[in-house]
């Protein structure tokens, strides 16, 4: 397996902006999985490890795209019906045994391979049958509903470029091209935790002073839809000297640890000193709202990354910097995030030189076009604003004013692409 150096991590420098992020972690970072062969059935979202060149020609054959009659285009009057005899029937999946006969028609059905020689297929519903004849109408042109071998795609050529998430699509495009099993990459083996006396375990009974752990359910369940394998390890303490053995005791068997909370510098604030006490750790801060205080390092050859404490400052940097992280780790190409237009229904200010991702609603405005509501709270903490909006409104560092009107770019949730 791929190691990461000691120097992956090492970014310096100012804030970086979110594209600087993905950039250096593209260009610094190795891939560290494997691969493996699974059964194509198994392989809806995981890494495509190699290019899949097609088996075959898709389709294998020139056949009819619908049911009716095959004729060859020659003997077809100028301007006028032509009435052929019927000589012969092929259904779907039955080979032609002779040659189309001149002069004649082919009974054929949707797929069925063309009998050599015709070239053209009328559809049943646009002719008439007379006896063991069909009478077939003027103007229908050469070639018409008929598939030609390789038309969807040529033997040979790449279907599944490497790198690619792969979907029920891809799939099917493969089976179809000849292929039972495809070779991916492994899954990404992900250890989260959560930071902080004040954490409780979902349902438990809350002591004074505590709140329940959302942020670890959050992570969790973020990472397993972006294809990962995550091991769930808890709630850690804020106890100075045992978290670096509970950090070396989860980087053994993973390839990147996640927390959340503990990673800024107030006096509870352990993380970042057990970390430095087992591996290398060096703070990367983005020059994004929510979410700035971003830790990234390396625990022995296990990545870590610690993110803020706040649920929706866990939430955006998840997806602007850690689900970069995974996808170069896992092989994966990262496209970019698909955003749609909007119009701002709200005004809003904002400090240049910071990107910032504000909550908004869609809805449809007086004049049919799409408008942008802005959720009415802005607080890190304000979990509610996650599941009562439609998704992010991107400001980006050069804007400092939004005024009701302005076209922005929203990113629905959820955020996985």
């Amino acid at each position: 397996m791929a190691q990461l150096t000691d120097d992956c991590f090492a970014f310096g420098g100012p804030l970086l902006s979110v594209e600087e992020a993905a950039s250096l972690i593209a260009g610094r970072l190795p891939v560290l999985a494997g691969t493996e062969t699974v059964p194509l059935i198994e392989a809806d979202g995981r890494i495509a490890a190699a290019d899949l060149p097609a088996g075959l020609d898709l389709p294998p054959f020139d056949n009819s795209a619908v049911d009716g009659y095959a004729v060859r285009f020659a003997d077809l009057a100028t301007g006028a019906e032509t009435v052929l005899p019927v000589r012969g029937r092929l259904p779907a999946g039955t080979a032609p045994e002779t040659a189309a006969v001149a002069g004649s028609a082919v009974r054929i059905f949707t797929g069925a391979a063309m009998p050599p020689g015709a070239d053209t297929v009328f559809m049943q519903e646009d002719v008439r049958r007379e006896g063991n004849a069909v009478v077939l109408p003027a103007g229908l042109k050469r070639g018409a509903n008929r598939r030609l071998a390789g038309e969807d795609v040529g033997r040979g050529s790449i279907v599944i470029p490497s790198g690619r998430r792969l979907t029920p699509p891809d799939l099917a495009l493969a089976a179809a091209t000849g292929h039972a099993r495809i070779a991916v990459r492994r899954r990404l083996r992900v250890a989260v935790f959560s930071t902080g006396d004040e954490l409780a375990e979902p349902g438990a009974a809350l002591r004074p002073g505590a709140i329940h752990d959302s942020n670890r359910v959050l992570l969790v369940a973020l990472l397993r839809r972006l294809g990962a394998e995550v091991s769930d390890l808890g709630i850690l303490p804020d106890d100075p000297a045992g978290l670096p053995e509970r950090l070396m005791a989860a980087a053994g068997g993973h390839d990147l640890i996640v927390t959340s909370g503990g990673v800024s510098t107030g006096e509870e604030d352990h993380v970042k000193a057990a970390v430095e006490a087992v591996g290398r750790l060096v703070f990367w801060r983005l020059a994004i709202k929510p979410g700035r205080p971003v830790a990234m390092g390396l625990i022995g050859d296990t990545a870590f990354v610690g993110l803020p404490g706040n649920p929706v400052a866990v939430y955006v940097t998840l997806l602007f910097v850690v689900r970069p992280l995974l996808a170069r780790l896992g092989g994966a190409v990262l496209d970019a995030p698909p955003s749609e237009p909007a119009r701002a229904a709200f005004g809003y200010a904002k400090k240049a030189g910071r990107r910032e991702y504000v909550r908004v609603s869609l809805r449809r405005g007086a004049d049919g076009g799409v408008e942008a509501v802005k959720f009415p709270r802005d607080g890190a903490g304000i979990l509610s604003s996650l599941t009562g909006s439609d998704g992010l409104a991107e400001l980006p560092e050069a804007v400092t004013k939004v005024e009701e009107g302005d076209r922005i770019a929203v990113f629905r949730h959820p955020l996985l692409w």
